[in-house]
């Protein structure tokens, strides 16, 4: 049998253990036994990886450490997040993927970056900050110099300032803002019985913080605070999804989006400056997936012509917002074909495969990104579904980012142990792991949708050489140039380098 010379040593094995399976009869070899074991072991993510004596002796720990807590009750992975989340925190694994330096983060948003708490304990006693309470029982914030018009929703605006004064317990009355910012809930599923409902509560809690977020003089500390909390988490670079929103003044005036992509720019050097072994951020220019064919045509126009003029800054375009709801990437075959009518180069990072509704258009979504030359896949929950298009994006090294803590709470799932990314990370298919709205979510950084992805996803299989692959595959798969990536991985190294010397004993 003749093999091209672009065979792998694990496929050659593979080869020869099926050949061995088939002409095997009787009582099966041990030693066959074991060879399929390993070849399979291999080809999972982290299965190539070499770990030299000191990580040796710190998987051994970390192994301990799962096989104690998968006997555990309750086991988190098998609660709903919000239900997990303390559980999770008390987790020895937890705290030692909090200190684990973890590459880039390459699926987020730019409007729920921080900690609920920290807009509303910070930013919401800032003078001149006004709420109403719409009819929908969510809140609306608008920074004034004088008493805002009522609008539709909004007939009535309060000062804050005043309001809170009046208010026989303000720590309460705080508790309760931080609720319309956060979808988390004590009891989920009574709070959200469909996905539906979930969703409904997720896009409301955008609204809300629409108003806080693009005041120009909260956004620039908002953006900080944000990079602040993922380095916090050890986490190195940044990749998040914006639709450039208009930020607006006291008076009521509005920037345009340069304005926009130049507070990035400044942030993102500033932080870089003052935490050197910070690289930066990139922006993938979103737009919403409900929008008109013709808008999107502007939209992709605008992110050709701010990636000309910020070649740095700006990484590609994406449609963003609920799949289930919003048109199928076909849908906008004529906007997203505009680059390559006007002969550039505009990369695309596309959602695709959220959603658990097999068969409709929308579920074709994923195959329709890999036709529009997509650099990775978001989310792609369906993607263990649908055979042909999970070998071209392996074939052509499309990554998917995974997201398990948003998927949970959006209600694709309910155990981690039964998330569709499993069988892609038993098959080694290029994955990252990423937090997408961790405001919402009430998680910070990566860490805990690293440990859901470690103990729950990856399971007792799961080792030190899948996390170290995890944390490469954010850098490889990242948006950056090739000296880039270079200089971020180097960096990366001397990290885990030292993270595995300080664990060493």
């Amino acid at each position: 049998m003749a093999l091209s010379s672009h065979s792998s040593l694990p496929a050659i094995l593979s080869m020869m253990a099926l050949v061995l399976v088939h002409l095997c009869s009787g009582a099966p070899d041990p030693r066959q036994r074991e060879m399929l074991m390993q070849q399979e072991a291999s080809r999972k993510t982290g299965g190539t990886v070499a770990l030299n004596p000191a990580e040796l002796q710190l998987n051994a720990y970390l192994h301990k450490l799962k096989v104690q807590e998968m006997a555990s009750v309750p086991f988190p992975p098998s609660m709903h997040f919000f239900k997990a989340r303390p559980y999770i925190q008390q987790s020895a694994i937890f705290k030692l993927l909090r200190k684990m330096p973890k590459g880039a983060a390459l699926h987020l948003h730019s409007l729920s970056l921080v900690s609920a708490e920290w807009l509303v304990r910070n930013v919401t006693y800032r003078p001149h900050c006004y709420i109403c309470f719409t009819w929908g029982g969510s809140v609306r914030f608008l920074f004034s110099s004088r008493q805002p018009f009522p609008t539709y929703n909004c007939w009535r605006w309060h000062l804050l300032t005043s309001l809170r004064a009046s208010m026989v317990d303000p720590a309460q009355f705080d508790n309760s803002l931080i609720q319309n910012l956060t979808l988390f809930t004590e009891d989920p599923g009574a709070a959200y019985p469909s996905e539906d409902e979930v969703w409904a509560r997720f896009e409301e809690a955008f609204h809300a913080l629409a108003g806080l977020v693009t005041y120009a003089p909260v956004f620039r500390d908002y953006l900080y605070q944000g990079l602040e909390e993922f380095y916090a988490d050890n986490v190195m670079y940044v990749e998040m999804r914006s639709g450039l929103s208009r930020m607006y003044e006291l008076d009521g005036s509005i920037h345009d989006r340069i304005w926009s992509v130049k507070a990035y720019q400044d942030v993102s050097a500033k932080f870089s400056a003052e935490h050197p072994d910070f690289l930066g951020i990139r922006i993938i220019v979103s737009s919403h997936r409900i929008q008109s064919v013709s808008t999107t045509k502007s939209a992709v126009k605008g992110a050709i012509e701010l990636q000309k003029n910020f070649p740095e800054l700006i990484a590609g375009f994406d449609l963003v917002g609920r799949e289930d709801d919003g048109r199928p990437l076909w849908y906008f075959r004529e906007a997203l074909t505009l680059p390559a009518q006007l002969g550039v180069y505009l990369p695309y990072y596309f959602h695709a495969g959220e959603t658990d509704r097999q068969g409709t258009d929308v579920d074709a979504n994923m195959l329709d990104a890999l036709l529009f030359n997509t650099s990775r896949i978001g989310h792609g929950y369906a993607l263990p579904h649908h055979p042909l298009v999970k070998e071209l994006a392996r074939k052509n090294g499309v990554a998917v980012e995974v997201c398990p803590i948003s998927n949970q709470v959006l209600k694709l799932l309910s155990d981690m142990r039964n998330h569709p990314a499993a069988v892609l990370m038993t098959e080694g298919h290029p994955v990252v792991i990423s937090s997408d709205d961790p405001t919402l979510f009430g998680t910070t950084g990566l860490s805990y949708d690293f440990y859901e992805a470690f103990v729950g996803i990856g399971g007792l299989s799961a080792n030190l050489g899948t996390l170290k692959e995890l944390a490469m595959n954010s850098i490889k798969y990242s948006s950056l140039s090739t000296v880039r990536k270079k200089t971020l991985y180097d960096m990366w190294q001397k990290k885990w380098d030292k993270f595995i010397s300080d664990h060493y004993q």
